[in-house]
C-alpha cells in the first residue's frame, strides 16, 4: 500500500475518533445540564414543600391551641356548674334541715297536728278539703 493511503486512513481514523470524542463530550455536557436542571427543579419543589410544611405546622399548632383553649373553657364551665350545683345542694340541705326542725317544733307545740286527717305532713290542707262541693275531685 502506498504511504499516502496509510496516512489518509490514519488521518480519517483520527478525525473519526475526534468526532466521536466531541459527540461524547457534547452528550456528557447535555446530560450534566439536564441533571442540573433536574436538581434545580427538585430544589424548587423542596422549597415549595417546605413552605407548605411550615404552613401546615402553623395551622396544626393553631388548631391544637384552639382545642386546648376550648377544653379549658369547658372545664371552667363544668367547674362553675358543679360549684353551683354543690351550693344548691347545700341550700337544699339547709332548707330540709330547717323544715325538719320546724316540724319538730310544731309537734312539740301541738302534738298530733301533723297527723290530722286531711293534712299533709307539712301542715297544708289536702285538695279535697278545698273543693267547693266538699267531695272528691273525680266524678
Amino acid at each position: 500500500m502506498d504511504t499516502w493511503v496509510i496516512v489518509l486512513i490514519v488521518v480519517v481514523a483520527v478525525v473519526l475518533l475526534a468526532l466521536v470524542a466531541l459527540a461524547l463530550a457534547k452528550r456528557n455536557r447535555i446530560g450534566a445540564a439536564r441533571k442540573r436542571e433536574q436538581a434545580r427543579d427538585h430544589l424548587q419543589e423542596a422549597q415549595l414543600r417546605g413552605v407548605q410544611a411550615e404552613k401546615e405546622q402553623a395551622l396544626a399548632e393553631e388548631q391544637a391551641a384552639r382545642a386546648r383553649r376550648e377544653r379549658a373553657e369547658v372545664e371552667e364551665r363544668t367547674r362553675l356548674a358543679e360549684q353551683e350545683a354543690a351550693q344548691r345542694a347545700a341550700t337544699a340541705h339547709e332548707h330540709a334541715t330547717a323544715a325538719q326542725e320546724l316540724r319538730a317544733k310544731a309537734e312539740r307545740l301541738a302534738p298530733g297536728l301533723a297527723a290530722e286527717p286531711g293534712r299533709h305532713a307539712d301542715g297544708s290542707v289536702a285538695d279535697r278539703d278545698r273543693h267547693p262541693d266538699g267531695g272528691a275531685t273525680r266524678r
